[in-house]
């Protein structure tokens, strides 16, 4: 299927997928997770990716765009999308009255945006038990690392708070048009059996982000402005950590204490 005249736009971080081959491997990796074949596909562009999701008979896919060039084309190419393409911005959907259902996130998704899809995905944990997308290799690393690795972050405890995340591929700059400038890495999440944190998950937020934004201080200095010189003045080895080498399990401890 010729991917037509459509041109990528800077503004809206567009790099189209061209390797049939790695749009074939994203759509295979849905497993449908807590979830009966609903699919949302941010960012289709071209539909390179719709494509290969349509083709799969257990899936019933729905697609947001914001851009109106690659909307028309998907009108004139994908008729059987019907009423299932949505223009507009994902970070301003509701997923709920979107659908009732759970339903899986799926995307090539915009680098320049791609860290607040995953904070707007954390939100509805609830509704969308699986993600499976494309991002910047150094996003996807970190949200995958594991506690001790220099990757480990914000995204990575927040994320594997309520999802396993697993790293599954790479893929080269020579695979999309343009090229961008750095490798991709797919990634699938799947959420866990966590349905809340047993500690207050507003404090839980606030400690993860005020401890990784000084992060190569020790948690008994990065959180001293937060918190009263007493709470810090234990003697629970843990303040003399840095924050990447906290499982998620250690960082609700941690609130706990400070709550």
């Amino acid at each position: 299927m010729s991917r037509g005249p459509v041109k990528p736009k800077k503004h809206l971080g567009q790099h189209f997928l061209t390797n049939k081959a790695v749009s074939a491997r994203i759509a295979e990796a849905v497993k449908l997770h807590g979830h009966d074949g609903r699919v949302l596909e941010i960012g289709p562009g071209t539909g390179a990716l719709t494509e290969f999701l349509l083709a799969r008979e257990d899936l019933t896919v729905a697609v947001i765009e914001v851009d109106t060039e690659s909307i028309h084309y998907l009108r004139q190419h994908f008729g059987e999308l019907d009423d299932r393409i949505i223009e507009g911005d994902f970070l301003k959907l509701d997923l709920t009255e979107l659908s009732e259902e759970p339903l899986a996130v799926v995307g090539n998704f915009p680098y320049n945006i791609s860290s607040q899809i995953l904070f707007r995905v954390l939100e509805y944990r609830n509704h969308v038990p699986e993600v499976v997308g494309m991002f910047q290799r150094e996003v996807a690393q970190r949200v995958a690392s594991p506690p001790g690795s220099k990757a480990y972050g914000i995204l990575s405890v927040l994320l594997q708070a309520f999802y396993d995340i697993e790293y599954l591929f790479t893929v080269h700059e020579n695979d999309f048009n343009p090229p961008p400038k750095v490798k991709s890495g797919v990634i699938r999440l799947t959420r866990n059996a966590t349905a809340a944190l047993p500690c207050d998950e507003e404090l839980f937020t606030r400690v993860v982000k005020t401890a990784f934004n000084q992060r190569r201080k020790t948690l008994r200095n990065s959180l001293r402005a937060l918190w009263t010189e007493k709470k810090l003045q234990t003697d629970d080895p843990i303040w003399g950590c840095r924050p990447e080498q906290l499982s998620v399990e250690e960082f609700v401890a941690l609130t706990q204490m400070l709550a």
